[in-house]
């Protein structure tokens, strides 16, 4: 009888120390970043003009010099003006 009273309290402790310390699980939020009114319209232009007619490149995929023929090629066949293709250029160098 004196082994059953022992073990229970035992038996609790190790399925206590085993079990979980966290009962909720955290979630990291990413940060967004927040964007000048300008860069937001770079941002806006970007996403609408230039998914028309293709799907969209990781601004990171290209460095800024790699970036200026090809937001100058494209703000042509989308018929933005200097103005925007600059937006354009700004947002997606601004790393």
């Amino acid at each position: 009888m004196r082994y059953k009273l022992l073990a229970l309290p035992v038996l609790a402790l190790v399925l206590y120390s085993c079990a979980s310390k966290s009962s909720i699980p955290t979630v990291e939020v990413p940060k967004e970043k927040v964007l000048s009114p300008e860069l937001a319209e770079g941002k806006s232009l970007y996403e609408n003009s230039c998914a028309r007619c293709h799907q969209l490149y990781n601004a990171k995929d290209y460095s800024a010099e790699q970036w200026k023929p090809i937001v100058q090629r494209m703000q042509e066949k989308a018929r933005l003006n200097d103005a925007q293709g600059l937006k354009i250029y700004n947002y997606l160098t601004m790393n």
